[in-house]
């Protein structure tokens, strides 16, 4: 991302913090940096998420630089949740240089957790006997990349179905190889965590990665 560039976002960061006060954090990752975890070339107002200048990316922003989407949509309005329970209200926009390639994310992340007491304060006083239907809730993603691989271990256990415990080999392959595509080795030491998770040694899990590898280069021949 080149300096200009950088200059023009710092100001919008540090202008949307000041209109919507010190619960509104404006963050600035950086696509092009050399190491995934350490994306965050901006921010302010990080107490918010506990981040500082150097940290690295939220879900949203690791899937980009993983996938490299060349034309994904803004996510506007979603919910997020800190690793200390705040719950709050995101936006991701992606920035994109003269030539449309997208080099860099601008993160709005406002603290909800206290409006949301008041609103549930407010709901327990207004409600009625007969209960309107809900709509449905939005999925609450991980924000830190600390936790991170934890949220993705979750979610690879899910999509198995069934606890490691019960996880024969072709199971195991099938959660690695799905942690494998959603940018989980790009944390540092996560091979260590998730050979240890699944029992396996450190050379069964390259080899499930390298299966899945090897079964795309099939489908292109």
């Amino acid at each position: 991302m080149d300096s200009k560039r950088l200059e023009m976002l710092k100001q919008i960061a540090s202008a949307l913090a000041a209109q919507f006060g010190p619960n509104c954090e404006v963050v600035i990752h950086d696509l092009a940096a050399k190491d995934p975890e350490k994306s965050i070339v901006y921010i302010v107002n990080g107490h918010v998420t506990g981040r500082r200048l150097g940290d690295g990316p939220s879900t949203v922003v690791m899937e980009q630089i993983l996938h490299g989407n060349e034309n994904p949509q803004d996510h506007l309005g979603y919910l997020t949740r800190t690793p200390d329970g705040k719950i709050l209200k995101s936006s991701t926009i992606y920035i994109r240089d003269s030539r449309g390639k997208i080099t860099a994310i601008l993160s709005i992340n406002f603290d909800i957790s206290a409006l949301l007491m008041m609103e549930n304060a407010l709901d327990g006083l207004i409600h009625t006997a007969v209960e309107e239907p809900r709509g449905r809730e939005e999925r609450i993603t991980v924000l830190n990349v600390s936790d991170l691989l934890d949220d993705l271990i979750e979610q690879s256990v899910a999509l198995v179905g069934k606890p490691v415990a019960l996880m024969n080999k072709d199971d195991k392959a099938r959660a690695i190889q799905f942690l494998s595509q959603h940018g989980a080795f790009l944390i540092t030491k996560s091979g260590d965590k998730v050979a240890k998770y699944f029992g396996i040694s450190k050379y069964t899990l390259y080899s499930y990665i390298d299966l899945k590898q090897e079964e795309k280069r099939h489908e292109q021949n």
